[in-house]
């Protein structure tokens, strides 16, 4: 389980300096909730923002010259904001639950002396048990791969250098991979390794319905991929995991899908699996390779909500691509829902629309805009004069932004 309380972002293209959400740095402001729908202008920094997201997760399964590299990004020159002589940086806060201590990591990529990109500097902090106030004891801290780490729940030492608990030196042998990586693979830095397992647990997702279509060989996935193309494998691991289980996820999820009576997972004699969609007006029903675009996609967000074992946090790029307006504010409302209240989820969205930003909440929709000088600044909603007052009077959030009362 776990959450991001708040996450600041510097000098990352256009997010020169954005903040969302309470932070070690910035504890005036409240909290992140389970569901944070990100709006704007086209160009304002939407998909720079979900691009963030998806360069950290890429700096997990290599290293950050391969993530500046990855996606199209053109390396750091190309990533870091222009004319700034400052390194990326990142600030996330954390919480595994709403009893522990919350977390906060600090991540600086820069330039070494041979100009590739390199971690400078990483740190992973924690407030004293039943602390509910002080600075926090630093349980990570490397400069230039080197530094220490604390094993064990607690301890760390502080910015004077008193030392609370079992410090080790560590100096790492690749100065361009994560130091959470290395030592959170090793049992005795259990935090490092909870905060680790929680970032591997982000999806960043980017369907796309011409992938969905395809039937691969039989190979039961837990999981969708980023862009859905093992939709059908998902469908054969949850028939498999449970039949009747997934039956009534199946009975639910079509209950959602306009036009749709039934669907059914169908082995074929290979042992792919392939779902039926029954349609109304037809006798028959048709494979998934033949559902159009919007249908295919709207069953994997569907799907998606269903899993058994959530990721923790979800980023999902305008879902409105290919769908139907009228079907976005029920899409909103069932993805509101789902993620609840508690630590299991978290949900960020970006778009355009209107009729998805109906169904949500002030305090739920940041609003990207574009500064004088070119880079990106963020703000709720809910910090905009008489939308709260507006809201409360029966107005929608789509239907304010469409006419400009915000945004």
């Amino acid at each position: 389980m776990g959450k991001i309380l708040g996450i600041a972002i510097q000098n990352y293209g256009t997010l020169k300096n954005v903040k969302m959400g309470k932070l070690f740095s910035d504890q005036s402001s409240k909290e992140l909730g389970n569901m944070i729908a990100v709006i704007g202008a086209s160009g304002n920094g939407k998909s720079t923002l979900a691009d963030a997201f998806g360069f950290i997760s890429d700096c997990l399964s290599g290293d950050v010259e391969s993530a500046c590299d990855a996606n199209n990004r053109g390396g750091y020159d190309q990533l870091v904001s222009q004319d700034s002589a400052e390194p990326i940086h990142f600030e996330i806060y954390y919480k595994e639950t709403s009893n522990s201590r919350p977390i906060t990591y600090e991540l600086t990529i820069g330039k070494d002396k041979k100009n590739r990109p390199y971690v400078k500097e990483e740190r992973l902090r924690q407030r004293r048990p039943k602390n509910k106030n002080g600075r926090p004891l630093s349980f990570l801290y490397l400069i230039d791969g080197k530094g220490y780490a604390f094993s064990g729940t607690d301890g760390g030492q502080d910015d004077n250098g008193s030392i609370e608990g079992s410090k080790e030196e560590v100096e790492l042998s690749d100065i361009r991979k994560l130091g959470i990586v290395t030592l959170g693979a090793m049992k005795q830095y259990s935090r490092i390794e909870m905060f680790l397992d929680f970032l591997k647990s982000w999806f960043l997702c980017y369907f796309a319905p011409d992938t969905a279509r395809q039937v691969q060989t039989s190979a039961p996935a837990p999981y969708l991929n980023r862009t859905g193309s093992n939709l059908n494998n998902v469908a054969q691991y949850m028939y498999r995991e449970n039949p009747d289980e997934f039956k009534k996820i199946l009975a639910d999820i079509q209950t959602k899908i306009p036009n749709i009576t039934q669907i059914e997972p169908v082995k074929m004699p290979n042992g792919q699996m392939v779902l039926e969609f029954y349609q109304q007006g037809f006798d028959h029903p048709f494979f998934s390779p033949r559902m159009s675009d919007g249908t295919l996609k709207l069953f994997a967000y569907y799907l998606l909500l269903h899993e058994k074992n959530p990721r923790q946090l979800v980023f999902i790029e305008e879902p409105e691509n290919g769908l139907y307006h009228q079907y976005l504010t029920d899409l909103a409302i069932e993805m509101r829902k789902n993620v609840g209240t508690g630590y299991t989820k978290q949900l960020f969205v970006t778009t355009h629309s209107p009729f998805f930003v109906n169904a949500l909440a002030p305090e739920q929709v940041w609003v990207l805009e574009k500064g004088e000088d070119g880079f990106s600044a963020i703000r709720q909603a809910s910090s905009y004069e008489f939308v709260s007052d507006l809201i409360e009077e029966g107005a929608e959030m789509g239907d304010l932004w469409y006419s400009k009362y915000f945004g």
